[in-house]
């Protein structure tokens, strides 16, 4: 009894102590933790708008990028949802719904603006270096698939973001299109396809390198790998202690203090959420899912295809895996995938433990937990299914894309793990939510992004609405919004319906981006604001 009060007294003691240190310590005024697009796109904002402001950045792992954002562990679709189904469901009356596809496809216009800034003002390099123009196909056969995607592309046609996109039920001018998806097919097959040739590829790894590098030559920005954050809490002043392991120190452990916290690891965010103690974690849970995809960089089968084809997910599948065939352009060279096969482990991140799912289950999130299990067999058993799948199988569904596939000429690499959400419901004790979300504390000085695709591909608009909640007495600032409507000239407005501003903001992005643009025909507002136009480049 004696020990252990003398052993609780010391480690009241300790805690004391460091909570001492840390309150000597000037606060910092901001900590991202994790080194992914995510982290560095928030932080890239920071800097272009409050320069002197001092950010730490935390990565457990030897290098940036290397999770989710890394070009080998995405498919690298910018998602603009030009060919992605599962963003354009069919409803019961037969019509179909293309709310979320225009959210999509507009958030993506912002992270093309945004892309756009950083290269004009030399943040990011050459632009091919992390994105090139590669259609964006959407592909289907048989008489109920191809009735969805014609009655899809009318739809899509109300909407200025989709105009311009190509629809045929012609297998000839498919195979003009993406010789290698109709070489070998059944030649009366009924097939249909949509494509959009200002569809892109990017390398967010290398996206994310190139914004923290510059990041790095900033002044108050310090970048420190190989540091794992322990612990996460509140002071009595409202600032953050952070503990930190130093991995390159034997794990010496260290506290920093901020006044504010972003965490953006990926499948570590749902933990280190946990352990700030907000009461907006609670009841959140994670479901991981991984993928396989296969590969092949052998010029004559690669050289045969230049699109992302994207097809129908199986009944059961969740929305990120979707099969596709996509010409990757990573580490400067051309590249097909195919995929994904889906997987399941209890790992978190690739690079995590196989205790990362028990770690985080917690009295809150339990019964959500075993709710989305009970009510999501047919998912379980799709993964299971999908985790035992023979060579031959995978094969056979890479010949339903490319008929002429044959096993040898492609390796089966893993992709990154996803973990997809979920969180208690009133009505049906807990939901499984496919998407992102940011929970945020009641005062926004922590907030962590959740969750799954688009992800990446909408990092610039999250990490806008981010910034807006986290730092709602600046963004209000008229310092604050003109340098936003700087780096995002449609800040706080819609492109859908506008004409003019769709076909001059793209435009101006394809020119620095230097890729293709395709305009926008009509709509049912060509209204347009001068001012921010004016310094566009006059040759648009």
């Amino acid at each position: 009894m004696k020990e252990h009060f003398i052993a609780s007294l010391c480690m009241n003691m300790l805690a004391s102590s460091q909570r001492q240190t840390a309150a000597n310590n000037a606060p910092v005024d901001l900590v991202l933790i994790g080194g992914g697009v995510m982290s560095a796109t928030l932080g890239t904002y920071l800097k272009e708008l409050e320069p002197d402001w001092t950010i730490n950045m935390y990565e457990r792992l030897d290098k940036t990028a290397e999770e989710s954002s890394n070009g080998w562990n995405n498919a690298g679709t910018g998602h603009a949802a030009y060919c992605e189904l599962n963003y354009t469901p069919e409803m019961a009356d037969g019509s179909i719904d293309i709310a979320k596809a225009v959210s999509v496809n507009e958030s993506y216009e912002v992270s093309r603006q945004f892309w756009a800034y950083l290269v004009k003002n030399n943040i990011l390099g050459e632009p091919g270096t992390f994105i090139n123009n590669v259609p964006h196909m959407s592909f289907v056969w048989g008489d109920e698939n191809v009735n969805y995607l014609r009655k899809r592309y009318a739809a899509l046609q109300r909407s200025t973001l989709f105009q311009g996109m190509e629809y045929t039920e012609d297998s000839h001018k498919i195979r003009q299109w993406a010789p290698m998806i109709m070489e070998g097919r059944e030649p009366f097959q009924k097939v249909a396809a949509t494509r959009m040739t200002m569809g892109t590829d990017v390398n967010f790894g290398e996206l994310t390198r190139q914004m923290l590098d510059a990041l790095e030559r900033r002044s108050n920005v310090n970048l420190h790998l190989r540091h794992d954050v322990l612990d996460i809490s509140r002071n009595d002043d409202n600032t953050w202690t952070i503990k930190v392991a130093d991995l390159n120190n034997n794990g010496k452990q260290t506290s920093v203090r901020a006044r504010h916290i972003f965490i953006g690891a990926g499948g570590a965010s749902l933990r280190l959420l946990q352990k700030s103690g907000i009461p907006e974690a609670r009841g959140y849970a994670g479901f991981p899912v991984g993928g396989k995809f296969l590969v092949t960089t052998r010029p004559e089968v690669v050289n045969g295809h230049l699109a992302k084809v994207y097809g129908k997910a199986s009944v059961g599948a969740p929305p990120m895996s979707v099969p596709h065939i996509d010409t990757r352009m990573l580490d400067g060279k051309r590249t097909l995938l195919f995929g994904p096969y889906a997987t399941f482990s209890s790992k978190f991140l690739k690079s995590g433990s196989w205790l990362d799912l028990f770690g985080s289950l917690t009295l809150q999130n339990l019964m959500p937990m075993i709710r989305v299990g009970l009510d999501n067999f047919g998912l379980l058993g799709y993964l299971v299914s999908q985790s035992l799948m023979s060579d031959k199988k995978r094969l056979s569904a890479l010949k339903e894309y490319y008929p002429e596939a044959r096993l040898e000429d492609w390796e089966l690499t893993d992709a990154g793990q996803r973990v997809q959400i979920i969180k208690k419901d009133a009505e049906k004790g807990g939901i499984l939510q496919f998407g992102t979300e940011v929970v945020s504390s009641a005062d926004g000085t922590l907030s962590a992004l959740l969750g799954a695709s688009p992800g990446a591909s909408t990092a610039a608009p999250i990490m806008l609405q981010l910034l807006e909640s986290m730092f709602k007495q600046q963004a209000s600032s008229a310092a604050w919004r003109a340098k936003l409507q700087e780096m995002i000239p449609t800040y706080g407005r819609a492109l859908d319906g506008n004409v003019e501003m769709t076909n001059k903001i793209r435009a101006y992005t394809s020119d620095i981006l230097r890729l293709t643009c395709v305009e926008a025909t009509h709509g049912h507002d060509a209204s347009i604001s001068t001012g921010v136009w004016d310094s566009l480049p006059k040759a648009i």
